[in-house]
């Protein structure tokens, strides 16, 4: 798949580098992996859960959310925000 917005994923591991080596994992698995649809994106990242039209990724043992919009189709990833769990909890990212 492709990964729209690396940049995201930079940015907060400047803020949180003590999540660079998971952030690191997702795009890696993402980028090598092809994804027919939810059940298939789901045996490879165990702690994803659809919201709505979004996904939302448990990254870093439950510490951290990759919020993000997937097209099948077109094997594309586009990141809409990367947080804390805490910060997911709070719900401003709906």
């Amino acid at each position: 798949m492709k990964l729209i917005s690396n940049r995201a994923l930079r940015e907060f591991a400047n803020v949180h580098p003590d999540a660079v080596a998971s952030l690191q994992l997702f795009r890696g698995r993402i980028e090598k992996g092809t994804f027919k649809n939810f059940a298939q994106l789901n045996d490879t990242f165990r702690g994803v859960d659809k919201v709505g039209n979004l996904y939302v990724f448990n990254i870093g043992g439950n510490k951290y959310r990759i919020v993000a919009s997937i097209a099948f189709s077109v094997q594309t990833v586009w990141i809409k925000s990367v947080m804390t769990h805490t910060e997911y909890n709070k719900g401003r990212w709906k």
